[in-house]
């Protein structure tokens, strides 16, 4: 008997590949999306996977992909080119021909040398280690940037951080679980335990996205699972979801000192949407760590939450300090390329659409809310208030600027 919900489901490949394309609407604009290949070694991952490509072209727009842009994620350019992408040879070509780019890190400052005028980027920030430079350089050449850190829908979630963050958090408990093993020079000790051995103790800090994949994730794994915030709120909604099986605590210094010095395992989740994140953990409670234990700052690329913690690279993952384990890379999802470049695919192609069926990127700011909230500098002027206040750069409100015409 045929499960009526199952039914259709092997049509799907099928589907897809017989898109047509759509005219673009009179008052709608055809764009030209480029999508480079990522300059950093270290980022595996691709702004657009080619079901997204094929969206994209179905609307009518061009894009434009650098030659080995999806290899990291193991998309081929063959792939790219039958869903209907022109694969351009070099990073000065794509950036030269597009109005539009789309990618993942934000641009090196060679990358940065070739951005047009008035051109619109749509990338992460890294609010940890952006600098003046870059955002003056963006404010110059009247750039429209808009940040993936800001992306704020009006229900107030921030779809492309939430789903890095799932990535995240559940990416944080394996690592950590690698090296609590004695061959990476750990505790030696199973998340879980096993029949008459107690499992580890998982302190995660902060209660949001990260936090609550975190906590899924470890206790999938056995582990006995401490999570700390200062919103009593997310701590209910966080029991309420995943049951009483976690333990809830208000992050005080008290209850904070107290759960590193049994932790086995500590995941910094700790965040400030739009901002850098808050140091929690101070480097005299990360001394009173056992040796051997695990720490994972899941939000180094927002500056990280743990005194201690640094940014260290795919290729270096981890250092010591006062004996505990530390693991501070900025992209973790990159080591999870292609399921984080679907996931991208499937909240930014939407966006592109939006911007392609307003008549200007200035329509598009104004109709969409999520776009606008997104917009991090617009017409040679830096719109939000949270970089002005950490560079010392004057700002001026994204909504007034529209309504100006400016």
């Amino acid at each position: 008997m045929e499960v009526p919900s199952l039914q259709g489901l092997g049509l799907e490949a099928g589907v897809l590949t017989k898109e047509k394309k759509k005219p673009v609407d009179q008052k709608g604009q055809s764009l030209i999306i480029g999508v480079p290949k990522e300059a950093s070694e270290d980022e595996r991952r691709v702004s657009l996977a080619p079901s997204g490509v094929a969206s994209l072209v179905a609307n009518g727009h061009r894009v434009l992909v650098g030659q080995g842009a999806g290899e990291g994620a193991n998309f081929a350019d063959t792939e790219y080119a039958d869903a209907g992408a022109e694969i351009t040879a070099s990073a000065a070509d794509v950036y030269a021909n597009s109005n539009l780019i789309v990618k993942v890190g934000p641009p090196t400052d060679d990358e940065a040398e070739l951005l047009q005028d008035r051109q619109v980027l749509i990338s992460a920030v890294h609010l940890g280690n952006t600098s003046p430079v870059f955002l003056k350089r963006t404010i110059d050449k009247g750039v429209t940037g808009l940040g993936f850190e800001f992306i704020r829908d009006s229900d107030g979630s921030l779809p492309i951080v939430r789903m890095m963050h799932e990535i995240m958090g559940s990416m944080a408990i394996q690592i950590a679980a690698r090296y609590l093993e004695s061959a990476e020079d750990g505790r030696g000790i199973m998340l879980g335990g096993i029949s008459g051995v107690p499992p580890s103790n998982v302190v995660i800090l902060g209660a949001g996205v990260v936090g609550e994949w975190a906590a899924r994730t470890a206790l999938g794994f056995g582990a006995h699972v401490i999570v700390l915030d200062n919103d009593l709120g997310a701590l209910r909604a966080l029991e309420h979801y995943l049951g009483r099986g976690i333990t809830t605590a208000m992050a005080t210094q008290q209850y904070l000192a107290g759960a590193l010095e049994s932790a086995d395992v500590v995941i910094g989740a700790m965040m400030a949407a739009g901002a850098r994140s808050p140091i929690v953990v101070t480097e005299e409670m990360v001394a009173s760590m056992r040796d051997g234990s695990v720490i994972v700052d899941t939000m180094m690329d927002q500056g990280g939450c743990i005194e201690t913690s640094q940014p260290t690279t795919h290729s270096d993952p981890v250092f010591r300090r006062h004996g505990v384990i530390h693991y501070g890379v900025p992209n973790m999802p990159s080591n999870a390329a292609r399921t984080a470049t679907y996931a991208l695919t499937n909240v930014l192609v939407p966006y592109v659409i939006r911007i392609g069926e307003a008549a200007s990127v200035n329509e598009a700011l104004w109709m969409d809310v999520g776009l606008r909230n997104g917009t991090y500098v617009y017409r040679k002027h830096l719109t939000k208030k949270s970089l002005a206040t950490m560079f010392g750069i004057p700002h001026r409100d994204i909504e007034l600027l529209i309504a100006s015409g400016i």
